[in-house]
């Protein structure tokens, strides 16, 4: 059926409600640190997780939460990870306990999340004091969905949100979410947090499914420095509230809400992508013409991720080598002297290889394309007909600046 993109996020959809505020985690008392997303109905939910072996006491608490396949409100607070601490998950449970009492509902309806610096003492003081304040900031507008974006940033230079919408059984559904994440991102899921709410009908095992496949063709695709996190998450919850009737299996309607979940999970993909650390551009590496779509996806990554790269694109440098380079140690099966290479941007798109071997090309030409803020890395591999993105940025020396000293 199609979506189309609306405005919104996380309150786009029917039953939803956000908030956000300082509470004092964060010495920057300008900056929300506390974030609640909340339902009027217990929702059908799921979420995928980090693949670290070190993972955050929120996500030990949460598995647990959502084992019987719902959830009822969403409880983040930013400036510290609650990871590698011996009351981890006592504070984790306490976040819980607390965002239960103040909404009344149950504990084990709550999903919990933290970001931030690994290794440190996660106060719950600031948390229980300001609970109450932040209960009673929910609303199901636009600026509860911003704040409680907000709240979720660490290093992040903006906020990311994304809604759609879509006809689901002849019904009007929404989807919406807001994500964190700009360093240690390199998910296999996940390595940021994300948060997304809908108001399809839509059972426990399928909306596990939908969440699996979403998050394969866009989060899993992203590449900022390498570094797999220890903390993050990708939830959705569904309040059933569009009226549809439920998805409890494979079909139209299930490909419908996929394709819309799908859509927002690339967007905010390519938002955290763009506002990686020190980043000054977007690169999409879109890879076709692959024997499996296992190969494209090796392919596509596997440049996204290749520093050199990073480093020429950074320099608005034509370095079509170093995409060779990159394909030929990603594991994909390729015939590389089949492999095609282009850059394009808004300022045009430019041929630099040709079955495996350079072309001559105007370098003025290359670097007006490659100086733009949005840079397409184009390949075709010619050997089939599977194809897939993924999404990157340049490396730059903000990068470095940014990272030297993060904790101190």
């Amino acid at each position: 059926m199609g979506y189309k993109i609306i405005n919104g996020s996380v309150t786009a959809a029917k039953g939803f409600k956000a908030a956000g505020v300082h509470c004092g985690i964060r010495k920057n008392k300008s900056k929300q640190d506390l974030g609640l997303i909340f339902c009027e109905k217990k929702c059908t939910a799921a979420a995928v997780y980090t693949t670290n072996l070190v993972q955050s006491s929120p996500i030990t608490i949460t598995r647990k939460n959502l084992a019987d396949g719902f959830a009822q409100a969403v409880i983040v607070n930013s400036g510290n990870a609650n990871t590698c601490n011996a009351d981890g998950d006592s504070k984790a449970q306490a976040m819980c306990d607390l965002t239960a009492d103040a909404l009344g509902i149950h504990a084990d309806d709550v999903i919990v999340a933290s970001t931030g610096v690994i290794g440190q003492i996660l106060p719950i003081e600031p948390i229980a004091d300001h609970i109450r304040e932040l209960a009673d900031e929910l609303t199901e507008d636009e600026q509860g969905a911003a704040d409680c974006a907000e709240a979720i940033m660490t290093t992040d230079t903006v906020k990311k949100e994304m809604a759609v919408e879509t006809v689901i059984g002849g019904k009007t559904v929404r989807i919406g979410g807001i994500s964190k994440g700009s360093g240690m991102i390199h998910p296999n899921m996940a390595t940021m947090l994300c948060f997304v709410t809908t108001d399809a009908a839509i059972s426990a095992a399928m909306i596990q499914k939908a969440v699996k496949t979403a998050a394969d063709e866009t989060f899993n695709m992203i590449s900022i420095d390498g570094d797999t996190s220890t903390n993050d998450t990708l939830s959705v919850m569904a309040s059933g509230l569009a009226g549809n009737e439920e998805i409890t299996a494979e079909g139209q309607d299930y490909q419908d809400f996929v394709e819309a979940l799908t859509a927002v999970c690339r967007g905010l993909s390519r938002m955290m992508a763009k506002d990686g650390e020190g980043a000054t551009k977007l690169l999409v590496c879109k890879v076709s013409g692959a024997k499996t779509t296992k190969d494209a996806k090796l392919t596509a990554k596997s440049v996204i991720c290749s520093s050199l790269l990073k480093a020429a694109m950074f320099g608005a440098d034509a370095n079509w080598g170093r995409v060779l380079c990159a394909i030929g140690y990603s594991g994909a099966d390729v015939d590389v002297q089949r492999v095609n290479v282009s850059f394009a941007s808004s300022a045009g798109r430019i041929e630099v290889c040709r079955d495996g071997a350079g072309l001559d090309f105007s370098e003025d030409i290359a670097k007006e394309i490659l100086i733009q803020d949005e840079i397409d890395i184009i390949v075709e591999l010619g050997d089939g007909s599977a194809a897939a993105e993924a999404y990157g940025c340049d490396l730059t020396y903000d990068y470095v600046k940014i990272n030297g000293d993060y904790r101190t």
